[in-house]
């Protein structure tokens, strides 16, 4: 009889010990998902979302350094489109012309003005040229400041007569200003920039 009362007794000690067991890995869990949620939340109020095409895209912080060069071979490719886009219309080739310019130092200036006074823009007016520029690719340097960089691309000039490609390979510096304005949204500027290659590619007649 005694014999069965240990018995009894052993049971309930092990049901005891099972109980708290598992009230202690409960709560072990418990609190680990609570801290889970937490967190998770926490995380995600962190993020940004950036609506695109009605598509959600999320937008990851970074420093400046982080996006040099990103943002500085948007701005070249934008420089370039700018000053060699041209369509036979005054306003819109000035409009182009005096956006590019906030984005460079006088030598783009210089080569304006070669351009101007060898008559080109009265040509592109009154022959009904227009010329687009596309981006092959944009090296840039960013070991050494300011960031020195060489631009390849292809310049389409379609003429009445005749559709001509040429090549277009310039290259430059890149400076920081470290400020950004409504006019040069990447902060950046263009110096001693020159024109290294402008030469036909193919020529075909219409």
């Amino acid at each position: 009889m005694f014999q069965q009362f240990k018995n009894i007794e052993t049971a309930f000690k092990h049901i005891r010990l099972f109980t708290a067991v598992l009230i202690i890995a409960t709560v072990i869990i418990t609190c680990y998902t609570i801290y889970r949620s937490y967190r998770y939340a926490g995380d995600a109020q962190q993020k940004v979302f950036v609506i695109i095409d009605g598509k959600a895209i999320q937008a990851v912080s970074a420093t400046r350094k982080d996006n040099i060069p990103v943002e500085a071979t948007d701005h070249i490719k934008v420089f370039h489109s700018l000053f060699f886009s041209l369509t036979p219309d005054e306003k819109a080739i000035q409009s182009g012309l005096s956006k590019a310019m906030y984005l460079v130092d006088k030598s783009a200036k210089a080569q304006y003005d070669d351009l101007k006074e060898a008559g080109y823009y009265d040509q592109v007016v009154s022959g009904n040229i227009s010329q687009e520029v596309s981006c092959d690719s944009v090296h840039i340097d960013i070991n050494q400041y300011p960031y020195s960089f060489r631009y390849y691309g292809k310049l389409r000039i379609v003429r009445p007569t005749s559709t001509v490609i040429r090549n277009l390979i310039t290259d430059g510096f890149i400076r920081d200003l470290n400020t950004r304005t409504e006019n040069n949204p990447h902060g950046f500027l263009i110096e001693r920039w020159a024109i290294i290659d402008n030469t036909d590619v193919t020529v075909n007649n219409k």
